[in-house]
């Protein structure tokens, strides 16, 4: 594909000219092995690293419950699924070691891969809206409070969090009642009840959470939690409905990660007709944002 052309310019050209004003233009994902992602050590950019300090210094117990009163209202925009689709189409995610492509392309990627191994439509949509809560960009939010992995906060900070090192200059670290095992919360408190870092992950499940079987609710607002679904740290907040759900969280991560490079040819306008429907089929014209 022309990468002058973006997949939202795509996706216009497709509702309102029909597909065959696009002829055979493709996306091709390019091809890494498995280990190869999520390496923030060896191989990664620096900035990936400057923007988990600034991560890991500012997401404490206040910031959290402050973001959380300012967005739950959803009250900062009134727009469809397709015009927070053309956040995507420009916005390159700071945290990620593994693309540098603007947010849309993942989208696809996830979806599309999904769609090959026949999973339920639900599941499809979910790997196709799961990032759209980085909006918040457009709302005046670093990325550091909208990308990235999330964590609980008001516990101690596990060492399976990426770059951990750094939550020692978090003001958090140093706040003995926020450092223990258990924090501010109970054993087996259950995930839904834990405040996680900030970001992208619980604002959308906020958008979307009367609209989606529980299921993709639960991927959404717990898809960025890497230190639990593949390293298993902090098993000890989970509750039995957690344990039910994390079989879902783990099939999803797969794809969410390993369709960044995994060699399918998309052709955006084939595709698109299917996601114009099953887009409308879950949701409304228009959401609360």
């Amino acid at each position: 594909m022309n990468k002058k052309i973006s997949l939202f310019t795509l996706y216009v050209i497709v509702t309102f000219l029909g597909s065959t004003a696009l002829g055979t233009e493709h996306y091709i994902s390019q091809t890494k092995p498995e280990d190869e992602f999520r390496d923030f050590e060896v191989n990664t950019p620096e900035q990936v690293k400057q923007f988990y300090y600034q991560k890991h210094v500012n997401q404490t117990v206040e910031y959290v419950l402050s973001q959380k009163t300012k967005y739950a209202p959803l009250d900062k925009a009134y727009m469809s699924i397709w015009d927070a689709f053309k956040v995507l189409d420009s916005l390159i995610d700071e945290s990620d070691p593994d693309t540098a492509l603007p947010q849309i392309y993942h989208a696809f990627q996830t979806a599309e891969a999904l769609k090959k191994d026949g999973h339920p439509e639900w599941l499809i949509l979910t790997g196709f809206i799961h990032d759209l809560g980085k909006i918040l960009t457009t709302f005046g939010e670093p990325q550091w409070a909208v990308v990235g992995d999330i964590y609980p906060v008001g516990c101690s900070f596990s060492e399976k969090i990426v770059l951990s090192r750094f939550l020692e200059h978090n003001p958090d670290y140093h706040n003995p009642v926020y450092q223990t095992k258990y924090g501010i919360y109970q054993p087996q408190c259950g995930l839904r009840n834990v405040h996680m870092a900030w970001g992208h992950d619980e604002y959308l499940y906020y958008v979307v959470k009367d609209y989606l079987p529980e299921e993709a609710l639960y991927i959404i607002r717990f898809h960025s939690f890497f230190a639990l679904h593949k390293d298993g740290a902090y098993d000890y907040l989970m509750d039995d409905y957690d344990q039910k759900m994390l079989a879902w969280l783990k099939l999803f991560s797969r794809y969410d990660l390993y369709s960044k490079a995994d060699g399918v040819v998309i052709d955006v306008a084939a595709v698109m007709p299917y996601y114009q429907e099953l887009v409308a089929e879950f949701f409304p014209e228009k959401l609360c944002w």
